[in-house]
């Protein structure tokens, strides 16, 4: 048994060996003060129910675990303080609100029971403590001190309290005074209750208060040298501010710092040239001084953004392999054997200079600069290719030909036999010289170039690209793209091509450039002169027949969900459809009235009508109806008076057929023009 005062009312109050233990969560229970507890767990009900019965008292302990309603008795601190109930109100649901006086503090000495609430033997365990010393008087004068220079920065404090404090001649009670109203963390004020000596429970309240102190000394002079400049629309901007330097003076990292950190690895990491690592990082400390809310923010993150994601140092890997190459040429394409010959030229030139190239001198070790030097951020054209590898690079090739020749699906069969990624972009009716090198950053909306942004989406920095219609560019009054084409599509100047968005050098010497034309009279001068011109002819009735048969039957039937086996179509009738429904010089159109004939056919299998089509001559003109072109070569042994002559057109080529009538004249000539002299 032991006897303690009750501050309240000051009598002697009797504690028992043996307590019942209520536990706590997110907060202490110190000595010398007034608590109010919610209690609606149902064992805690019971365990001050009870204790209401008997003699109001109880210990309380604080739980590891918030989250844990019912913990046991290991999941608990073994220090805590006894209290005496003083005010029970019960609420809704069977909880009750408690006010209890905080005795004496308490260590648990044993735990004698877990059901149905938590019960221990307790001793109590008084502070050491010796006011006299000189050690405890300047304890207490500095605690006093630090005390009254946080009242006086907070502003709904009033200046008396520190007068109060000074009033406590009682070390032990002043701590416990100002441990259970200073700003504290639970663990710190565990912590203050489990110390026994009075002095170091001092030394902790004088730590967490001289920290408390800097922290609103540092709020208070934030709010007096933005106090000038509040206004309406600066009030969400200057709190915002505040937090952040308060965590800054914490060692907090806001989201803004761990952004600014993340874009700092990607640039890292990116391998970026000298000239772009440098410029990424003057805007990423230009990023690093704004606030989230600015408008410039959300402009230089974006530029980052395209930086680090460009493949300044990504390459495929080249398959230089020639008979790989042949093999997928004619897998893809019938015939072409000019053209064809023509790649595997390129691509054999391509392999000796790789195999051949002379490697080039070692470049001078680099000084650490605000890269490191690091090998990483090297830039890249320090490996400087040898004369034979820019021979081979420089190629520039011009497919010219009608429609529906193949000139797009060839370049997507050199990007497959080399193995490179392949992508397009088109130029037909293009008249802004920003759509090939950006727009400039001063500009709202502004972006790079399609030249960039299509590299972007190849993720690699040596693709196929292909400039679709070349010949169909236009000129405006925005400038003119054919111009801007003539850096890119020179060999000697695109591998250090400026977007004006990145406004840093990017190399485009590894791509393989391949345009189309239909023409090439459209083309400016200068411009063709940098492409080498490949001409690809219009297809011979036999090789659409061909190209039919091995490509674009098989492609159809695929499309139109027919196996091989429901449709036979033979020789005659495909040589029917190309003479009496299709002109032109390419196979777009054959293809579309293959896959008409296959649809009609596929409508008769779907019903249930057949399970196998032979396609005749006769069934195409019942299909396809009346016949759009005739088949004029006959005339020119079954009509007498007819001559032959031939007309040459972009699309492709055709036979006229010249006839001489005779009819009555009037015996007399007319002579027209200078005919008469």
């Amino acid at each position: 048994m032991f006897g303690i005062n009750d501050p309240n009312d000051s009598q002697v109050v009797t504690i028992p060996e043996e307590l019942p233990v209520l536990p706590l969560r997110n907060m202490v229970a110190l000595p010398f003060t007034t608590l109010p507890i919610a209690v609606g767990v149902p064992r805690s009900v019971r365990l001050v129910q009870e204790a209401m019965q008997s003699n109001r008292l109880l210990a309380l302990v604080t739980s590891h675990d918030p989250d844990i309603d019912e913990p046991t008795s290991e999941q608990v601190h073994d220090v805590g303080s006894v209290a005496l109930i003083q005010r029970i109100v019960r609420g809704e649901n069977n909880t009750l609100q408690l006010v209890v006086n905080v005795l004496e503090r308490v260590k648990v000495q044993e735990w004698t029971s877990g059901d149905p609430y938590l019960r221990a033997r307790v001793t109590v365990a008084r502070d050491i403590e010796d006011d006299e010393t000189p050690e405890a008087i300047a304890l207490r004068r500095t605690l006093l001190q630090v005390s009254r220079e946080v009242v006086e920065l907070m502003p709904n404090l009033p200046d008396e309290v520190g007068d109060f404090l000074e009033q406590v001649e009682e070390n032990r009670l002043l701590v416990y005074m100002i441990g259970a109203n200073a700003r504290m963390e639970l663990e710190q004020r565990q912590q203050l209750l489990e110390l026994d000596d009075v002095n170091a429970k001092m030394r902790l309240l004088i730590d967490v208060l001289t920290q408390e102190r800097e922290v609103l000394a540092i709020g208070q002079r934030i709010s007096q040298e933005t106090q000038q400049k509040v206004g309406k629309e600066q009030r969400e901007f200057i709190l915002r501010r505040q937090m952040d330097a308060i965590r800054k003076e914490l060692g907090e990292v806001d989201d803004e710092a761990a952004e600014a950190e993340a874009y700092r690895e990607k640039i890292e990491k990116a391998g970026l040239p000298t000239e772009a690592f440098e410029q990424a990082n003057r805007e990423l400390k230009r990023l690093e001084r704004l606030s989230a809310q600015s408008a410039e923010y959300g402009v230089i993150k974006t530029y980052l953004d395209w930086m680090v994601e460009l493949p300044w140092n990504t390459f495929s890997e080249d398959n230089l392999d020639i008979d790989n190459a042949r093999r997928v040429l004619d897998e893809d394409h019938y015939d072409l054997k000019t053209v064809k010959d023509r790649i595997l030229e390129f691509l054999a030139v391509r392999k000796l200079a790789a195999e051949r190239a002379i490697p080039a001198a070692p470049a001078a070790p680099s000084e650490p600069g605000e890269n490191g030097g690091a090998g990483e951020n090297a830039d890249p054209a320090a490996e400087r290719p040898t004369e034979v590898e820019n021979e081979a690079r420089g190629a520039i090739l011009l497919f010219v030909g009608p429609p529906g020749v193949g000139k797009t699906s060839l370049a997507k069969s050199i990007a497959r036999a080399l193995g490179r990624e392949f992508t397009r972009m088109s130029l037909g009716g293009m008249r802004d010289e920003a759509e090939i090198r950006g727009h400039r950053r001063t500009y709202i909306g502004a972006m790079p170039g399609r030249i960039i942004q299509a590299i972007k989406r190849a993720k690699t920095r040596n693709p196929v690209f292909v400039l679709d219609e070349i010949d169909k560019i236009g000129q405006d009054w925005r400038g003119d793209p054919a111009s801007a084409l003539l850096e890119v599509l020179d060999p000697q100047q695109n591998n250090a091509f400026r977007d004006h968005y990145m406004d840093v050098d990017f190399d485009l010497s590894d791509v393989i450039f391949i345009t189309t034309a239909n023409q090439i009279d459209t083309i400016p001068g200068p411009l063709l002169d940098r492409m080498e011109v490949i001409q690809l002819d219009g297809y011979t009735e036999y090789e659409k027949v061909k190209i039919a048969q091995e490509h674009l039957l098989a492609r159809q039937l695929k499309a139109n969900s027919l196996r091989p086996d429901e449709i036979g179509f033979n020789e005659e009738a495909l040589r029917k459809i190309i003479r009496e429904y299709t002109r032109e010089a390419g196979v777009r159109n054959l293809e579309r009235e293959i896959g008409s004939v296959l649809r009609k056919a596929a409508v008769h299998i779907a019903a249930g009508d057949a399970t196998h089509i032979d396609v005749t001559p006769d069934l195409v003109r019942e299909y396809l109806g009346k016949p759009r072109f005739k088949f004029e070569a006959g005339l020119r042994t079954e009509v007498p008076g007819v001559a032959t002559g031939m007309a040459w057109t972009p699309v492709g080529g055709d036979v006229l057929f010249v006839e001489a009538t005779r009819s009555r004249g009037r015996s007399n000539l007319t002579i027209t023009g200078q005919l008469g002299k």
